[in-house]
């Protein structure tokens, strides 16, 4: 039987403001512990929920409790719609959520939490296909409740309504409750495999078997991280000190440094190669003595997110998703320097066009069908990225790395901003990268450094 069209899938989740989520698991985990706690879990199902994201027909909306829609955004990416949960009881915002997708035509949506760590996309696709002939489908928690819901359009706004009232929420009678009501209906229903949620301390030990499960690359996605190097003994120990897991290798690509760059890394027990100076020759270099299934390039002043080795696996697992990068935190304080940030996330997120100080990722098999990097003097990372949109998607991680101010400190923020614009567009232009290369050298040197 074909699928149904225009489906909707709906993550119910808060924003992670300490004090005000988890709250019974602050006696555990204090204020700040629970707010991580929620952060985590919902980074966790809205990675589950992309790896839907697209298939035909399928749109993805996250309705939140707390928090605005912009925040909500800049957290989880541009890439999913938000709106807020709304007033009333749990039932009372479900239902409301159910009466908005309908009235956009949908043919069916689905409902489902941020606290039940064990829910995959598999179950969630379970539950759309449920839907083809059932009017009511629902994923049993151990608890007595239900971690899933879904509905399909047909069913009239006073029957769906009416299964969400009168119910005792947050007891173990709610799915009990729920499917006496859908039988009182005439609704005809079917459940999925019954999952544990995470709601009180003693559930924890569930999240956390995830965890383990899930911040483990895979044996088949070895990642190679790979830092061009040149003079970076002020910086190297730190971003190598970020670096550790399973399934991961680091390759120090050193240009000819005449400090102790090449000796520093060798003593944290990374590979260190020798290559000619420039990044992009720096870097293919380690691209091509590199083991890994993933290759990620990072600078030598950059520092990653934590369980950064999970993330980028899941996002290089999404359908249609060619690579990826993280958003960008300079480690500056100023309005000047958050201007740039900014500047950055709108390239990054609405034009998918970040640049090599995000810590770009792909599939080292793509990297090598596109011939790697330019080995130009400038702009590498920018071509590279121009021939990496015309084969999938690049996704923005939500995560941020942090990196060094000197690049805006040393020529100025808006005068490097200014050039950093005036050479795009001169590439666009025609003028040959060379060119442009001596322009940038010239107005460099004009600094004083």
């Amino acid at each position: 039987m074909p699928a149904l069209k225009h489906q909707q899938l709906i993550v119910f989740t808060r924003f992670p403001e300490p004090g005000k989520t988890k709250t019974r698991m602050i006696p555990a985990l204090g204020k700040r512990g629970a707010a991580r706690l929620q952060r985590q879990m919902t980074e966790h199902i809205m990675a589950i929920a992309a790896k839907l994201n697209n298939c035909p027909g399928l749109t993805i909306e996250v309705r939140h409790d707390g928090g605005s829609t912009r925040l909500m955004q800049n957290w989880l990416g541009p890439e999913f719609s938000y709106r807020p949960q709304g007033p009333g009881d749990l039932g009372r915002r479900m239902a409301h959520a159910f009466e908005e997708t309908f009235q956009r035509s949908r043919a069916a949506a689905v409902i489902v939490g941020s606290d039940i760590p064990g829910i995959s996309a598999d179950l969630i696709q379970q539950a759309f296909d449920a839907l083809q002939t059932n009017d009511l489908v629902l994923g049993p928690a151990h608890d007595g409740g239900y971690y899933l819901i879904g509905l399909k359009n047909p069913v009239s706004t006073e029957i769906y309504t009416r299964l969400f009232d009168g119910i005792n929420w947050g007891t173990g009678d709610v799915l009990t409750q729920t499917l006496q009501m859908a039988d009182k209906s005439g609704l005809c229903f079917s459940l999925l495999k019954p999952l544990a949620d995470v709601d009180r301390p003693d559930d924890l030990a569930i999240w956390r078997d995830v965890q383990r499960n899930t911040d483990r690359p895979s044996e088949l996605q070895k990642i190679s991280i790979i830092i061009p190097a040149l003079n970076e003994a002020a910086n190297i120990s730190q971003t190598l000190s970020r670096l550790n897991g399973d399934n991961l290798e680091v390759i120090v690509v050193d240009g000819g440094s005449k400090d102790q760059t090449a000796a520093l890394a060798g003593s944290q027990g990374v590979k260190v190669i020798q290559s000619n100076p420039g990044k992009a020759i720096q870097m293919n270099t380690g691209a091509a003595a590199a083991a890994g299934d993933i290759l990620v390039f990072l600078h030598a002043d950059t520092l990653l997110p934590e369980n950064f080795g999970h993330k980028i696996i899941a996002a290089l697992n999404q359908n249609s998703v060619a690579a990826g990068a993280f958003r960008l935190t300079i480690d500056s304080t100023g309005a000047g320097i958050r201007f740039i940030e900014h500047m950055a996330y709108l390239r990054s997120c609405f034009w998918r066009m970040p640049y090599g100080d995000q810590a770009l990722f792909m599939k080292k098999s793509l990297f090598r069908e596109i011939g790697g990097f330019p080995e130009l003097p400038i702009m590498e990372d920018f071509i590279l990225v121009s021939r990496l949109k015309r084969r999938g998607k690049i996704v923005i991680l939500p995560d941020t790395v942090v990196t060094s101010p000197r690049r805006w400190l040393n020529l100025g923020l808006v005068r490097t901003w200014l050039i950093n614009q005036a050479i795009i567009i001169a590439y666009y232009l025609g003028f040959p990268p060379e060119r442009l290369t001596r322009w940038y050298r010239r107005e460099e040197g004009k600094s004083g450094h």
